[in-house]
């Protein structure tokens, strides 16, 4: 596309950091740079009409990692490692409230549950066995035992009867965040062109090229916030696709609060009166490695059991709406921040934790550039 003088003075010409993609990292990167730069020309670059990987789609857990996640992560990690995932998530969360307000998100600490089938009794007894140890590790980070073993009073069938709660866990209204969140960065003064997706960049003596499917302009700095659909210009990023689906209104829904099931494979919560449900990767994680958002009757059919026979057994309930969003996952859980060049920097791969995680991971990779 030629794009007229117009179009090239006030979008295009002297742009001093272009962001690709507009979901928390890439406007918690635009709002840090802002700060730091009040007259920069700040342009945010999105291929959706929407931002279009997890930021809109994600189930709106304000989450830490449930207790065996976290025993999980400490196979795989040090420590000490673990011990500052779990901090970036917290301090991540406290960052996202403080720039937006509880209210302009809809954030309610209605605590965070662990369920346990019956026949996972075994991982019940390790959690168990292992839940002190876990809540000295973590003091530093939560200041206080964050891991509880409560009964279990809500109702599920074929669960067991204990649920380890961390009771600082919150939930929000994904759409009500993001809406504030574009909105305080529209205020600054950065402009944000959606439907126009990145092809490529190359770097030159005096900027950045960046090919769009639209067309092509040159910016001093770029900063890569797509999270999973990375993978083009980053290794060690996988795309993982999340299904999800949520319930009319139920009557007498009862239960509040965000829960994780089978070791974290399925997850759900109460909005409103209605019930989000989502996961089940693990019945098809090769298939669900894809950029392309979709459904498969194999996953839907099992979230739909699970509502039947464990979640709302004996209650009719009718559902609303199906989508999927696109995460970025890896071998380590760590997000990838690099700096490839003076010009070039790259914020992704938030391993599912992008509520969590994101608003932090945005500031560094404004600060790395």
């Amino acid at each position: 596309m030629h794009l007229s003088h117009w179009e090239y003075d006030t979008w295009f010409k002297g742009v001093d950091f272009t962001i690709v993609g507009s979901g928390i990292v890439g406007l918690s990167c635009a709002l840090e740079l802002r700060s730091k730069y009040p007259e920069a020309k700040i342009l945010i670059l999105e291929k959706g009409i929407l931002p279009q990987g997890a930021s809109t789609k994600n189930a709106g857990f304000a989450c830490f990692g449930s207790l065996s996640e976290i025993l999980d992560d400490l196979r795989n990690h040090t420590p000490e490692e673990v011990v500052e995932l779990v901090r970036r998530r917290y301090e991540g969360i406290q960052l996202l409230r403080s720039t937006l307000g509880d209210a302009a998100m809809d954030y309610h600490q209605h605590g965070g549950h662990e369920l346990f089938l019956k026949r996972d009794l075994a991982l019940f007894e390790e959690c168990e066995k292992e839940l002190e140890k876990i809540n000295s590790l973590l003091r530093p980070v939560f200041g206080r035992s964050a891991f509880k073993k409560n009964p279990n009073s809500f109702g599920f069938r074929e669960i067991g009867s204990f649920v380890i709660t961390n009771e600082l866990e919150g939930q929000i209204h994904t759409g009500m965040m993001m809406n504030a969140l574009l909105n305080k960065v529209q205020a600054s003064g950065t402009l944000i062109l959606n439907a126009t997706e990145v092809l490529r960049f190359e770097e030159g003596p005096e900027g950045v090229e960046v090919v769009t499917r639209s067309t092509n302009f040159e910016t001093k700095n770029l900063l890569i916030a797509t999270n999973g659909f990375a993978a083009k210009w980053v290794d060690d990023v996988q795309p993982a696709r999340a299904q999800v689906l949520i319930t009319k209104p139920i009557d007498g829904l009862s239960f509040r609060g965000t829960f994780h099931l089978d070791k974290g494979y399925y997850y759900f919560r109460n909005v409103g009166d209605r019930i989000l449900l989502g996961g089940g990767r693990n019945l098809d994680f090769k298939g669900e490695e894809t950029e392309e958002f979709g459904l498969t009757d194999k996953i839907q059919d099992q979230l739909v059991s699970l509502l039947k026979e464990v979640i709302l057994p004996g209650t009719p309930f009718e559902i609303d709406r199906r989508w999927s969003g696109i995460m970025g996952t890896g071998p380590m859980k760590k997000p990838i921040l690099e700096r490839r060049s003076d010009r070039v920097a790259f914020g992704v791969r938030l391993g599912g934790m992008g509520i969590a995680i994101g608003s932090n991971v945005g500031r560094e990779l404004a600060r790395i550039l």
